[in-house]
């Protein structure tokens, strides 16, 4: 992946096949898990205005509205800037999606715990 290239995870209910040919199955595992085991090695794009952005609950459902804050605290656990999830109607998340670098379908059955996350520049180490 590069600079301002996306990737997607996706709920259990999210079309992802159907959406990208390249998805990555990880069934069985909860979105929060791969979070956790990724975005130690993966870079957040500063120059946009929210580089994690969720699908928005559909007018008359129901969600888990504690999916959100626990995405915003391993976000922020890894991420040095302050940081606001975006949202992004269930309609438009998906023509979104078909553009990303990679959809990454787990086996997490919450509804709307969709997360694309923008990719920034990886930091380089210090150099002696």
């Amino acid at each position: 992946m590069g600079h301002g290239d996306e990737i997607v995870f996706a709920d259990a209910h999210f079309p992802a096949e159907s959406l990208d040919p390249r998805c990555i199955r990880a069934d069985g595992l909860k979105i929060s898990a791969l979070l956790e085991a990724i975005l130690p090695l993966f870079a957040l794009d500063d120059f946009v205005t929210s580089p994690a952005t969720m699908m928005a609950t559909v007018e008359g459902d129901d969600t888990n509205h504690n999916i959100e804050n626990e995405y915003s605290k391993i976000i922020q656990k890894h991420h040095t800037k302050e940081l606001k999830i975006g949202k992004l109607e269930r309609f438009s998340f998906y023509e979104r999606s078909r553009s990303a670098f990679v959809i990454i379908a787990s086996g997490d059955t919450e509804k709307y715990a969709n997360l694309i996350l923008k990719k920034g520049v990886t930091p380089c180490s210090a150099q002696n």
